[in-house]
């Protein structure tokens, strides 16, 4: 179900998330403010249409007239925000966030902020390779999943509601995660393909690889091309479940290295067979977008 159109947001961090977000929700009417730190960005937001008011410093007016709360930070940045300025959020209002770790301070978040404010995690599986406002593009949503990753402190009306976010901004699948649970999911299917990315990049010296490449070397390389100061946090955020399943990882690509030192066709074929099987799960179903 769609969010009521009289609810008013209030996005904090106008980046690629935030600016999407603010894209979606403004081509849909509903009425959608920015706080951000370069007014650079509040002065494109407002030229294209993204919000309808935003300021380049906390304006307690917009804070305390919002319903809902978007927080587009980075995880320690959202929580020095909550320690400095939760005080100026009005009860009542739902606050949420785009983050892509949860347990470091989802919690700690929670402990913050004042008594009738409550915070519902969120995680939008979305993104490009390009990060600031200028490049938002509420498309990626399109055949995205967003997880709602909620606490034993979550009402299940603002579960609900949270998840009505992520059908308004046109997400194709809803999931609920804890965040012990998001954390170990993430590791393996986003922060694990990052650190493989980053690895096969700086793992051959040689020249002009790019005037010899085909679809296959640049379709698994395209997340190689890294916001290194957010993924570099994420990465120490998430440490030890991330080195898990770096060494699962490790163990499976050892022993495909054995099976072709050992020159053991069969077990190649069968890694190769249940590699195919898996990934078959992940292609689009007919029909989708």
């Amino acid at each position: 179900m769609k969010i009521d159109k009289t609810k008013k947001f209030l996005i904090v961090g106008l980046g690629l998330l935030g600016g999407s977000y603010a894209k979606s929700l403004s081509k849909q009417d509903y009425y959608v403010t920015a706080i951000t730190k370069d007014q650079k960005d509040i002065d494109y937001a407002l030229e294209h249409g993204f919000i309808n008011k935003g300021s380049a410093f906390v304006d307690e007016s917009l804070v305390k007239e919002a319903d809902i709360i978007v927080f587009a930070l980075y995880p320690h940045v959202f929580v020095e925000w909550i320690k400095e300025y939760g005080n100026l959020i009005s009860p009542k209002t739902v606050i949420t966030d785009v983050t892509g770790v949860k347990s470091c301070m989802v919690y700690e978040i929670q402990s913050l902020l004042p008594s009738g404010v409550e915070f519902i995690s969120a995680h939008p599986m979305a993104g490009k390779e390009k990060s600031g406002v200028e490049y938002a593009d509420d498309s990626i949503f399109a055949n995205a999943n967003y997880i709602v990753v909620p606490t034993e402190k979550n009402s299940l009306d603002i579960i609900e509601l949270c998840g009505d976010l992520g059908e308004t901004l046109g997400f194709r699948e809803i999931s609920v995660l804890s965040p012990e649970k998001h954390d170990k999911m993430i590791a393996f299917l986003s922060q694990l393909t990052h650190c493989i990315a980053v690895s096969l990049m700086c793992a051959c010296d040689e020249p002009d690889l790019e005037r010899y490449t085909g679809d296959s070397f640049r379709d698994l390389t395209r997340i190689a091309n890294i916001n290194d100061e957010m993924w570099s946090e994420l990465f120490l955020a998430n440490r030890e479940i991330l080195l898990d399943e770096m060494d699962n990882y490790r163990t499976a690509f050892d022993k495909l290295y054995n099976t072709i030192k050992n020159d053991n066709r069969d077990e190649m074929r069968e890694m190769m067979r249940l590699s195919t099987a898996r990934r078959k799960k992940f292609d689009k179903k007919k029909g989708q977008i």
